[in-house]
């Protein structure tokens, strides 16, 4: 998980760190390297309409969705996971992994743009996924920041204003998505790690479900003898009713107690006669 601080650094520090990351972007067009870029360290960029590429990053890109990603554009959108799932993306299987790629649908016009940009903007830019909200910039595994955006392409990069990284992750609500991405990938790494013999075909429909259509997964947990079967307390019952973020991380610990043996979930005791 990214650790997102407030740096209180002196203000000569700060301009000297800005002076320092300018002349590194000009260099960017001429080497290979990329700059890397610590969360205290301050870049210059701006976004909006007035910008003469605005919503141009925005086509024939490849967004690789998360879990919450989903949540949140579907509650934006106000539809079911489910549609959600059917009218804007992709789902790639991959070969002997348990879990599929699920890809942000571009539109099948000639500048394959993206279903929800149009010529104001982003139509759920507060629930915008993750790579959205981290451009221009990318996390790199160290937890250092390099540009993503292209330096001779993006003229936002050209405008005056300047921001200290890790204030401009907070405005761009990026600790929320970071929290549920770490929970996700407590999923996910043991997956890439070790190869799981999985013939059953529910199985894998199962932790779908439980992932990418929560409408579902509440069913199942509702409607089902799920609760008969599982220890939950009264107060986390009303959270999974209400809140999709709380189900998503229910989500996380079933998934590692079904597939994984972990003890996230404890089972009733069976009646004693």
């Amino acid at each position: 998980m990214l650790l997102v601080k407030n740096f209180m650094a002196e203000e000569n520090s700060i301009s000297e760190r800005k002076i320092f990351v300018m002349n590194e972007l000009n260099k960017t067009k001429t080497v290979d390297k990329p700059l890397r870029m610590d969360p205290d360290q301050a870049f210059q960029f701006k976004c909006g309409p007035e910008i003469p590429c605005f919503t141009d990053c925005c086509r024939d890109i490849t967004i690789v969705l998360t879990p919450y990603d989903v949540v949140r554009l579907k509650n934006a959108l106000e539809i079911s996971s489910e549609a959600f799932l059917d009218q804007y993306t992709i789902i790639i299987p991959r070969e002997k992994r348990l879990i599929p790629m699920v890809v942000l649908k571009m539109n099948e016009d000639n500048d394959k743009r993206c279903s929800f940009v149009g010529e104001t903007g982003c139509r759920v830019y507060n629930d915008r996924p993750w790579p959205c909200r981290m451009y221009p910039l990318n996390m790199n595994d160290d937890g250092s920041f390099s540009f993503i955006a292209d330096p001779g392409k993006c003229k936002g990069l050209e405008q005056p204003e300047h921001a200290r990284i890790s204030n401009w992750l907070i405005e761009q609500g990026v600790p929320m998505y970071d929290e549920m991405n770490m929970l996700f990938s407590q999923v996910t790494a043991p997956l890439q790690a070790q190869e799981l013999d999985i013939d059953n075909p529910k199985i894998y429909q199962m932790t779908f479900m439980a992932l990418y259509n929560l409408d579902k997964f509440r069913e199942f947990v509702f409607k089902s003898s799920f609760l008969d079967r599982f220890v939950i307390d009264d107060v986390s019952i009303e959270k999974l009713k209400r809140n999709d973020a709380e189900l998503l991380k229910f989500a996380f610990d079933w998934i590692k107690f079904g597939i994984f043996g972990q003890k996230t979930l404890q089972v009733k005791e069976p009646p004693t006669e």
